[in-house]
């Protein structure tokens, strides 16, 4: 019998290091598969057989036992030891990795942080002189004047040659005004300090704020140039303009105004005008027209040929209603579907068909 116990001591005690080299192995009692649990387990089963062996070897065998003993509890005190150095190498290197990670998000931080300030470092005082539109001014830059043309945005014409005054381009140039004015200003250039005609081409703050992006979030400019990519701010412009355009502000409120090349339309005084005259030298016909059924046309379908007057915010030619929406101010019209179709609320001239519109002088939208 000590035999037998004598051999599971010492099956027990090759088991310690087995399980401290491959504990997945040989812990099978437990689903936490550890070093620490295979040395202590094993430990403890050789300890057991190792007693048991005592007990039963021959008191002749008891003395050689004595020193067996001695040098058993050696070996586990070095085991204990070994599991200990181990546990305090894993919480090392658990603290190193936090460590690490709260450097990197510091690191990530500073970085954000020193790429604003860099922005700000780059951003050059000057005086204002004039303001010219809704995205041009005048300022004294390096002791001269100098024209500025504001990057990426494009606002509605007012003193364009040969352009009429455009929808809310007013309005725009005496925001700009108002915004320019109302603290100290700045500039900041991107790659190409200056445009084909000599101007100026740089964001614009006022007091660190962006005149650019305050236009575009109100609705009085697009944004436009995207000449050459990727730029600082195009992405908080964008974002801008989402804004106004979902919320249908200032050029956003008027189906067609805006497209892809510019601003079309004039605005509603020079249209005032134009109808002013057009009522005092022909009196007698637009009388006609109001009070006479519109002739229809020659094309197949329901629309009829018409007159609409744009002030009045009406619609027309309502027996075409829910296909062809045509808008009366900007002479496009849009399909269903369309970008601007549900967005189109005014003046509305309904067509049966886009080759009606076209024949009433409308063209397709862009989008």
């Amino acid at each position: 019998m000590d035999n037998l116990f004598l051999l599971l001591c010492l099956i027990s005690f090759v088991c310690i290091f087995l399980g401290l080299l491959m504990p997945k192995r040989f812990v099978f009692w437990s689903n936490k598969k550890t070093r620490k649990s295979a040395g202590l387990v094993y430990v403890v089963l050789t300890i057991v057989f190792f007693i048991l062996f005592g007990m039963t070897v021959p008191p002749s065998q008891q003395a050689s036992t004595s020193d067996v003993k001695t040098n058993e509890t050696t070996k586990v005190k070095k085991v204990e030891t070994v599991n200990k150095k181990d546990t305090e190498k894993v919480e090392k290197i658990n603290n190193t990795s936090t460590q690490n990670d709260k450097a990197s998000s510091k690191v990530a931080t500073s970085q954000s942080t020193n790429t604003i300030e860099d922005s700000k470092k780059n951003r050059i005082p000057v005086t204002l002189t004039k303001t010219v539109d809704g995205d041009t001014i005048k300022v004294i830059y390096k002791g001269k004047e100098e024209t500025v043309r504001y990057l990426l945005i494009d606002t509605p014409e007012s003193k364009k040659p040969n352009t009429c005054v455009q929808p809310y381009a007013e309005k725009a140039s005496d925001r700009n005004k108002q915004l320019v004015n109302s603290g100290n200003l700045t500039l900041e250039f991107e790659k190409s300090e200056r445009d084909k005609y000599d101007r100026l081409l740089a964001y614009v703050f006022v007091n660190g704020i962006s005149v650019q992006e305050t236009l575009l979030k109100e609705g009085y400019a697009r944004v436009a140039y995207i000449y050459e990519p990727p730029y600082k701010y195009l992405s908080k412009y964008e974002k801008a303009e989402d804004i106004a355009q979902q919320q249908h502000t200032n050029i956003w409120s008027q189906s067609g105004l805006v497209t892809e090349s510019g601003f079309v339309g004039c605005a509603s005084k020079a249209v005032a005008d134009s109808s002013t005259k057009s009522n005092t030298n022909n009196a007698t016909k637009n009388s006609v027209a109001t009070t006479t059924t519109p002739k229809p046309s020659n094309n197949t379908g329901n629309s009829n040929a018409f007159q609409n007057d744009p002030s009045d915010d009406q619609e027309s030619n309502t027996s075409c209603k829910g296909k062809i929406k045509g808008n009366a101010n900007s002479k496009i019209y849009h399909v269903p579907g369309g970008a601007y179709y549900d967005k189109t609320q005014d003046n509305i001239v309904w067509f049966c068909s886009a080759s009606d519109a076209e024949v009433a002088g409308y063209r397709a939208s862009k989008r």
